[in-house]
């Protein structure tokens, strides 16, 4: 017969007065409880909301279109079914936002469109730029604001001879030809881009802005390298008192307080002579200038900080030209223009790489050009050999910066 354990039955108790105990203090469980766990285990994925021109799109049908010569704003709003009186509200509530009349043919627009049984024009987005809109809201009593697409950086490179000019090669390097106006900025005052040799050589590290996986001709050279006339000149951005300048590998700052040109690009149509054969008067005389060929209507800068101190017509002459003091030395002339910049006066302060006017062929001129004089101390000297005076050099202190820079995008430029 077998010993009965007296303990067990002791010990057994013990459990089933614990787990009652359990039963009776443990927190009940609620519906909302039990919501919650089917919230945070349900895998159903919450539908995306697409939104453009920070307009859900899915709400809407869209119209893309593009404005057409003779079409504005009114013209555009009435076709998609809006009363004179909306179209005029529309108008007023633009005043001060976007000037409406600025609306230009070949821009593209977006007419967002109600889903009602009854459709009717609830938004209206006019693309001024590729990354700047205009979003008139035509419910209720219209809004219009402005807005601005993403955008992002990609930093590119590209190498290339000069064979013909800089706009060609970049165009044989599948680049944009409009990175060489910003190479023609930067080297302004170091290179004459009107006088490039066959085999000059370039080497550049940009980036170039996109939006919508497309490319606007918005760039920032990281560094530069520029082989003309058995010189490399190069260019490396760097910030010094709160403004990027271009400097070289020995720190002196590629600007000067004249640009080698006062317009983009275009070709020398006869140089500073004493002896030229005037085209229109069938003689020689002196020719105390530079020609310009380039399209009527072509902006015309400033080549440094100045003074206008003329501004006139000269019939038989120079027509419409502006002269410009720079200081007790230089004074600058533009001839041939076919108009003045707004705001130009006698005595209006003129900054460097300003538009002071617009190419043209007033006065005694057989075609659209620029003439270009330069005066020093009074004395006409060729606008060519005109000495650049550079602007600050990279500071002491900023002098060991600067280095490690300079050495880390020259080592980049030569890998390329």
């Amino acid at each position: 017969m077998r010993k009965i354990n007296k303990k067990y039955p002791i010990a057994v108790g013990v459990l089933l007065a614990v787990a009652a105990l359990a039963l009776i203090f443990l927190p009940k469980r609620t519906a909302n409880d039990m919501l919650d766990e089917v919230q945070l285990t349900d895998s159903t994925e919450v539908e995306e909301i697409v939104y453009k021109y920070g307009i859900p799109t899915d709400d809407y049908e869209v119209d893309y279109g593009i404005v057409k010569p003779g079409q504005n704003l009114s013209y555009i709003l009435a076709d998609h079914g809006l009363s004179h009186q909306q179209v005029h509200q529309v108008n007023e509530k633009a005043d001060g936002v976007f000037d409406v009349r600025k609306i230009r043919a070949g821009q593209a627009y977006a007419v967002f469109t109600t889903r009602d049984s009854v459709p009717q024009a609830a938004f209206l987005v006019y693309e001024e730029t590729p990354k700047a809109y205009v979003v008139f809201d035509l419910r209720g009593d219209c809004a219009v604001r402005r807005g601005e697409n993403p955008s992002e950086w990609r930093q590119k490179e590209v190498k290339g001879r000069v064979e013909s000019s800089l706009w060609v090669a970049m165009q044989n390097e599948d680049t944009s030809p409009l990175l060489a106006m910003v190479l023609s900025n930067i080297y302004g005052w170091s290179i004459d881009f009107f006088d490039l040799k066959k085999a000059d050589e370039f080497r550049v590290i940009y980036e170039q802005e996109y939006v919508d996986g497309k490319s606007l001709d918005n760039f920032h050279v990281l560094a530069a390298a520029f082989r003309h006339s058995d010189s490399t000149y190069y260019a490396i951005p760097f910030t010094q008192d709160n403004e990027e300048l271009y400097y070289n590998e020995k720190g002196n700052s590629l600007e000067g307080a004249f640009l080698k040109a006062p317009l983009d690009f275009y070709r020398i149509s006869s140089r500073f002579s004493n002896a030229r054969f005037h085209p229109v008067l069938k003689r020689y005389r002196a020719h105390h200038g530079v020609d310009y060929a380039a399209p009527a209507g072509t902006p015309v800068y400033a080549v440094g900080n100045g003074k206008v101190i003329a501004k006139a017509y000269q019939r038989n002459g120079g027509g419409n030209y502006i002269k410009i003091r720079h200081n007790s030395v230089y004074v600058t002339t533009y001839m041939h223009l076919s108009r003045f910049a707004k705001g130009i006066q006698v005595g209006s302060e003129v900054k460097q790489k300003q538009v002071i006017g617009y190419v043209g062929s007033t006065g005694l001129s057989t075609g659209p050009h620029l003439d270009f004089r330069v005066h020093e101390r009074g004395k006409p000297i060729n606008p060519l050999t005109i000495k650049s005076q550079p602007k600050k050099p990279i500071s002491a202190q900023n002098r060991a910066a600067f280095t490690v820079l300079c050495d880390s995008v020259l080592r980049r430029l030569e890998s390329l």
